[in-house]
């Protein structure tokens, strides 16, 4: 059975702006379609997600539809760009909005998060990466993904302002290994536990 990936991209701008979270985003779900993975792409910004730790706050909200893809996906790539050294606003919206997924559960009484895996890619012309790495694996783990060793990727410009990912080469090689390595390592765990699922919690 072919693997699906949804990669929630939290970039500020809408389409169809050019985002340099995608660009590097894209160097991943190169690597997961090379790798047999159906990959389908979000970007939030654009579609006005409300505040709210619920999966359906009411008329008009497009988080059910968002939901309802995470859950179709064994694999969640979740990448930022990094503002004021943490994670984008659409970010943190998206992880409150995931909250809901506490409280849900598989017809095995499992939160319905389990036996998925998640990685995070983060760019930015600012350092800061791993602070936001941190907290949103950080954020995944709580809501009952599986994120594997090295499930990540990141691209900055260092301290001070400077160019953006795609107004410069400096530093893509490291990132662009670094990202077919987090794709490798997603697949790899997603099948493992496709083929040996997380038991149900013990009442």
């Amino acid at each position: 059975m072919t693997l699906r990936a949804l990669v929630l991209n939290c970039t500020l701008k809408k389409s169809p702006t050019e985002s340099n979270t995608e660009r590097l985003a894209s160097v991943v779900t190169t690597e997961l379609e090379r790798l047999d993975v159906s990959v389908e792409e979000i970007r939030l910004v654009d579609l006005d997600i409300p505040p709210g730790v619920e999966t359906d706050v009411g008329a008009g909200d497009p988080w059910p539809a968002v939901h309802e893809k995470l859950l179709s996906s064994e694999i969640l790539v979740f990448a930022t760009p990094t503002w004021l050294g943490r994670p984008s606003s659409v970010a943190q919206r998206a992880l409150e909005r995931m909250d809901a997924m506490l409280a849900e559960t598989d017809d095995e009484r499992r939160p319905v998060a389990y036996n998925r895996v998640a990685g995070v890619v983060v760019t930015g012309n600012e350092d800061g990466a791993h602070h936001v790495i941190s907290e949103i694996s950080g954020g995944l783990g709580d809501i009952g993904y599986t994120v594997p060793g090295q499930a990540w990727t990141y691209w900055n410009r260092g301290p001070g302002p400077g160019p953006s990912y795609s107004d410069t080469d400096e530093g893509k090689d490291w990132s662009h290994s670094t990202g077919r390595a987090m794709a490798g390592n997603l697949v790899a765990v997603a099948r493992a536990l496709r083929d040996q699922p997380i038991p149900p919690p013990r009442s």
